[in-house]
Formats: C-alpha cells, sequence, structure tokens
C-alpha cells in the first residue's frame, strides 16, 4: 500500500467492485499498469477477484480493508500538514459551498427540507449509498436540473473529501440559483462513524 496507485485502487474499490478496464479509465493508467497493481494487492491479499464471462471483477477483499484505507488517510490528515495544502489546491472551491454536519444532514433529512444527491457514478451508487440519497452522477446534473426542487437546500456528496465530483455539481447547481451545501463525508466515512444507522 505504498504505492499512490495502489492506494486509488483500493478506494475505487472502496466504492465499488469493478473490472480491470474499469478500474484503469477510472485511475487514468493503463490496462497493463493496472492489472499489475491489482495482481500486487491481490497477492497482499487485499483484493479478490471473480470471472465473470470475458471479465474478472475485482474487489476488497475484506471490508476491514476499507476501513484501514480510511484509518490509513486520517493518520496522514493528522500528522501532515501538506494534506491540507494539498486538498486545498486539488479542490480549489471547496471553501465556497457551505458545509453541514453529518448530524445536521440526518436531522434536516428528518424534516424533509434538504434534498441530498449522491453524485458519484451508478454502479458506486448501487453499491452503497447514504440512506435517503438520490443517485444523479455529476455527468448527468445539468439535463436533471429539472427534478430538484427550488424550495428546498440540495446537498451533495461524493467519494469524500478528496473527491471533486460533489464540488462540480454544487458549482453547477448554483449557478441555476439552487440553494447548495456540501456533505464532506462519502459513504464509506457516514458507514465507519455510524455502522448501525
Amino acid at each position: 500500500m505504498a504505492n499512490p496507485h495502489r492506494l486509488e485502487l483500493v478506494d475505487l474499490l472502496a466504492h465499488a467492485p469493478r473490472t480491470v478496464e474499469e478500474l484503469a479509465r477510472e485511475a487514468n493508467m493503463t490496462v497493463a499498469n493496472t492489472s499489475q497493481h491489482l495482481q500486487r494487492l491481490k497477492q497482499a491479499r487485499l483484493v479478490s477477484d471473480t470471472r465473470e464471462g470475458l471479465y474478472v471483477r475485482y474487489r476488497l477483499a475484506d471490508p476491514a480493508v476499507a476501513r484501514l484505507w480510511l484509518e490509513l488517510r486520517g493518520v496522514a490528515e493528522r500528522q501532515l500538514a501538506e494534506v491540507e495544502a494539498a486538498l486545498d489546491d486539488y479542490r480549489d472551491r471547496r471553501h465556497e459551498f457551505q458545509a453541514i454536519s453529518a448530524e445536521e444532514l440526518r436531522e434536516r433529512l428528518r424534516r424533509s427540507d434538504v434534498i441530498l444527491l449522491d453524485v458519484r457514478p451508478q454502479e458506486e451508487y448501487q453499491a452503497g449509498h447514504i440512506p435517503g440519497a438520490i443517485s444523479m452522477p455529476h455527468t448527468v446534473v445539468e439535463d436533471r436540473l429539472a427534478e430538484l426542487p427550488t424550495d428546498k437546500t440540495i446537498v451533495a456528496y461524493c467519494r469524500g473529501p478528496y473527491c471533486v465530483y460533489a464540488d462540480d455539481a454544487l458549482n453547477l447547481l448554483a449557478i441555476h440559483g439552487l440553494r447548495v451545501a456540501r456533505l464532506e463525508v462519502g459513504p464509506l466515512e457516514w458507514q465507519a462513524a455510524a455502522p448501525d444507522r
């Protein structure tokens, strides 16, 4: 797990099982390079695979691998000041949106005064999402604007604090005059914080 490409693959697989071709496309790597990294992760028993016709689908070998990834990331956030600076560079609009906490979101969902959008790809939503979320991948938000009410705050989330999909979606929604907020956590962090909910 010392390789950044392998960490990215673990992060992607924590959100949904994928083929090597899908992982290569998401990670912007060649199929050959992605396959080599997956073989190393498989040798370490961090991922497993199943054959589906012509394709091999990879997944994390155990839910503990996702928890390990979150813990590793958390240690880096607490110990390395560079992480915050890198996040500001990568998500250059992240301070433009109102942030909403998980607890506030739960309360506002109970009152039905927010709409929660999962803007990750559809296969990730299907693999698991925050309760009450509507799937609206960031690539189709503009086409589905008419589905969103104008009298409620639209809260968007994606893969967590290191993902720009929610920022892109919120920027578009704000341009069209909608009230928006960002949930910084994704389904992995949500589940880790409250596994019984």
